[in-house]
């Protein structure tokens, strides 16, 4: 390819020779790469989200030391046989070799405050907090559009947001934000079957004036006319998040209820798992109308409970039954999504019998990259608390197999979707459409490295998550805007064309970007760089006395509760090891911050 062209290179500093302005980089997959920095190059430090540009340009000479791990974006030259880089931009990960800005305590803590900000008031302004005013579809910038179909999913993972931006940083407005979206989504979008005892959610409301047209089946492609489960499994992540801060009851008869509606009309009862549709008339999984969603059972069927709203639900309330379904949605995970014989990238569409639906709409025979982390993730996570070899061996064998399948070995970051299966003399996996990368596909990456670094201890994960954590902040971050892209292209530019350009849309919102927030600030702090961590709550009069500040299920015996204040007064009523306040009782609720620290 006889041309010039500009591209990223991502890798560790092993060598710099000042005499000839030049400097080995290492990248993951060993590949060494020469970079020159003679003329026009520019330097910062990364930075986070509402912090300045830190120019080091003048201090290169200082800060090319060997094991410095970093970002080049310049030019390659094809010339004399072979090629010369030419650096144009470098961005630090820290002002030390070694040092990783996003390893400081505060950094995802300050990210979620900033990202929180950007939503309240792209959604509601400096005015009060009304849904009325909520829009599914948002630009770059926060401004909203036309469109006036106020998608319930998109609601409640902003009420995930919001109160997982409490959580971090004990601001009062978010959780307000929070709170009045689940009562919004209570009353707007849900339904109540008192003669089935059940519980299901509209896929939105159409708002004209001030009428509002119930939306019940979803609007949007593969799941046009029809139930999908996971529309109804993010209908509760909000809420479900919320109530782990307030313990308000009707949020928990909710969930009660809507997981029976997952259990008498998605559960396959014989054949194991959930089903992905059922029919808006008779909520059954199996009705002609279904098309191509007939009878069939997915990854986010079966699988996305356990972070949406399950782990949380069982955090809240330590509810046996949580754990029972969290085990059992764990177990056939492990028994049925493993394909590799075939794939390095797990199946992620069956039939009903588990055979695999290779032919599925959009999906076929593809693997989408973050599904495969988001397991290796969660079952980690259901490890801690339930402890089984399937479930660690099956992690730890996602986390080794997928770097040099799924990962850009040379730019850094994670792909979206790609081919399961090379064909006879391919050596990579094609890509389904494009080599950009999403912002949520990142999160499942960090999160699901640094959970296996904190629980494990290897140098290895510890690494691929410094890659992915640095590769995220690195390009993700919209310093001009607010909040984060929706996709980078695979250097790292943003791409900002169609919805891919929206800071809202059906897909995204703030659920995926406060996640990473809440739990990368646990697992680094509490598991990894081993360092205290605070949390804030806020119980209603009616909540349980019993509070459980656990902050995710992490490895016994690895954290403990240090410090209670309620109301800004010393409280000692607590158990440290079992992570639980014992409440007194109020007339109102009480302002509750917990500070979290590693055992020694």
């Amino acid at each position: 390819m006889h041309f010039p062209f500009m591209d990223t290179i991502a890798g560790n500093v092993t060598s710099y020779d000042p005499g000839r302005n030049a400097f080995d980089l290492e990248t993951a997959a060993g590949q060494h790469f020469e970079v020159q920095v003679s003329g026009e190059v520019s330097a910062e430090l990364l930075r986070n989200l509402d912090e300045p540009y830190a120019d080091a340009s003048d201090h290169l000479s200082d800060m090319l030391s060997p094991g410095r791990q970093l970002f080049v974006y310049g030019v390659f030259y094809p010339e004399g046989g072979g090629y010369t880089f030419e650096a144009k931009h470098i961005t630090f990960l820290g002002r030390q070799a070694g040092e990783f800005n996003f390893e400081k305590s505060s950094w995802w803590v300050n990210q979620i405050d900033s990202i929180a900000r950007f939503y309240r008031r792209a959604q509601f302004g400096t005015g009060p907090v009304d849904y009325r005013e909520y829009r599914t579809l948002l630009r770059l910038g926060g401004e909203k559009t036309d469109s006036h179909i106020q998608e319930t999913d998109t609601i409640s993972r902003m009420v995930y947001g919001m109160a997982s931006a409490y959580l971090l940083t004990g601001k009062e407005e978010y959780l307000t934000v929070a709170e009045r979206g689940t009562q919004y989504l209570r009353d707007h979008m849900r339904f109540v079957d008192p003669d089935n005892d059940v519980v299901y959610w509209y896929h939105g409301i159409k708002v004209e004036g001030d009428h509002e047209k119930k939306l019940f089946t979803s609007e949007f492609g593969d799941d046009y006319d029809a139930v999908p489960m996971y529309e109804q499994i993010y209908a509760l992540a909000g809420p479900t998040q919320t109530y782990r801060v307030t313990g308000d009851r009707r949020i928990a008869s909710d969930i009660d209820h809507t997981m029976r509606l997952f259990e008498n009309h998605f559960r396959d009862r014989e054949g194991g798992g959930y089903f992905s549709h059922v029919d808006p008339i008779l909520l059954s999984p199996h009705h002609e109308s279904l098309g191509a969603n007939r009878s069939r059972k997915n990854w986010n069927s079966v699988g996305d409970h356990a972070p949406a709203y399950l782990i949380n639900a069982l955090l809240a309330t330590d509810d046996p039954r949580y754990a029972e379904m969290l085990e059992r949605t764990f177990d056939t995970i492990v028994e049925h999504f493993p394909d590799y014989e075939n794939s390095p990238f797990v199946n992620e569409r069956f039939f009903t019998d588990w055979s695999h639906d290779l032919e599925h709409t959009w999906q076929q025979n593809r693997a989408v990259v973050g599904h495969n982390l988001k397991i290796a993730w969660n079952l980690m996570r259901m490890n801690a608390y339930k402890s089984k070899d399937s479930y660690r061996t099956l992690a730890e064998k996602i986390a080794k197999i997928m770097p040099p399948v799924g990962s850009d070995q040379q730019r850094g970051g994670w792909y979206d979707v790609v081919e399961r299966v090379r064909e006879a003399g391919q050596e990579w996996h094609r890509f389904a459409w494009h080599d950009r990368k999403a912002w949520w596909q990142q999160e499942q990456a960090i999160l699901a490295y640094l959970i296996l670094a904190g629980n494990l201890g290897s140098d290895d994960y510890v690494r691929e998550a410094r890659l992915a954590a640095g590769f995220y902040n690195a390009f993700f971050l919209d310093h001009d805007e607010g909040a984060v892209y929706f996709n980078v292209l695979a250097n790292g530019l943003p791409y900002l064309l169609g919805t891919e350009r929206l800071k809202g849309s059906h897909s995204m919102s703030m659920y995926h970007s406060a996640e990473l927030c809440y739990l990368a600030a646990v697992y680094t702090n509490l598991l990894v760089a081993r360092q205290p961590l605070q949390l804030w709550y806020k119980p209603r009069p009616e909540a349980s006395r019993v509070l459980r500040v656990a902050p995710d299920l992490l490895p016994p015996g690895r954290v403990r509760l240090e410090k209670v204040d309620i109301d800004d007064k010393p409280y000692e009523v607590f158990d440290p090891k079992a992570m639980v306040v014992e409440l007194p009782a109020s007339a109102e609720s009480l302002t509750v911050r917990v500070q979290l620290a590693p055992v020694a």
